[in-house]
């Protein structure tokens, strides 16, 4: 098959287009540094000529509410139509555990746009959401540093490697259309400040962590299963623990 990978070049995009190769399909890496913009439109028609499955991995590193919703606004605006025009059969899109229960706040504004667009695009879809990733776990724990020591939520958490994530998004891409939603999760849950000390230490961080009920998730209120899958989903395959072995110096 042919398979578009919109966002192609991320930290998702790129392992997909690797796994998705190594299985013989041709997989095509599709940014703005390769002439592709979904957001202006620019190349679409050309890179999807042909395209059996369009994997959307496009983000913002904004993720201001009003620099997201245009974005993702206009981006899954232009893919969905040069997918018709081209008659792709299948779109899929990378979304977020938690999106339809956080609500059109913040970055998950940006992501309801996306998924609300994607369901009414005329296209047969799968919109994978996924849970955290443990690569940005020491972000998380930046966001709630105050005077040298992290702050964060005792909610739930079950985040995954990327790696997981971009195997998850390739089988999906290969597979038929649900039409529908499937959720994806590492292997481990615990609360959000059990998973960010761990990581901290094995880091080598000195900073300590400490629960605060009230931290939300990047200032948003959740509550205890908010950014967890509470019905089906798949599982990862890695665990912190191996994926800290993986990344960081022993």
């Amino acid at each position: 098959m042919k398979i578009l990978v919109a966002g192609g070049t991320g930290l998702i995009g790129r392992q997909v287009v690797d796994i998705l190769t190594g299985q013989g399909h041709q997989a095509i890496a599709a940014s703005p540094s390769s002439g592709v913009d979904s957001v202006t439109g620019e190349g679409l028609d050309e890179a999807m000529a042909g395209t059996d499955v369009v994997i959307d991995l496009t983000n913002t590193t904004d993720f201001d509410e009003n620099v997201v919703v245009p974005f993702f606004t206009k981006s899954t605006a232009n893919l969905l139509a040069a997918e018709k025009r081209a008659g792709v059969q299948h779109h899929v899109v990378l979304s977020v555990v938690g999106t339809d229960r956080i609500g059109p706040v913040g970055y998950f504004a940006g992501k309801t746009v996306q998924e609300n667009a994607v369901r009414d695009g005329g296209v047969p879809y799968t919109l994978v959401r996924a849970t955290q990733f443990f690569e940005f776990i020491p972000m998380i724990a930046d966001v709630g540093t105050r005077d040298g020591k992290v702050f964060l939520t005792p909610h739930l958490m079950q985040p995954m490697a990327a790696a997981d994530v971009a195997r998850l998004v390739a089988d999906a891409a290969v597979s038929p259309a649900l039409n529908g939603e499937l959720e994806i999760a590492g292997p481990e849950r615990a609360p959000m400040h059990e998973f960010a000390s761990r990581v901290l230490s094995a880091q080598g961080d000195p900073r300590t962590v400490a629960v605060d009920p009230d931290a939300g998730y990047f200032g948003i209120p959740i509550e205890e299963t908010t950014i967890v899958p509470v019905g089906e989903a798949r599982i990862g395959e890695k665990t912190l623990d191996q994926w800290l072995q993986e990344n960081t110096n022993s």
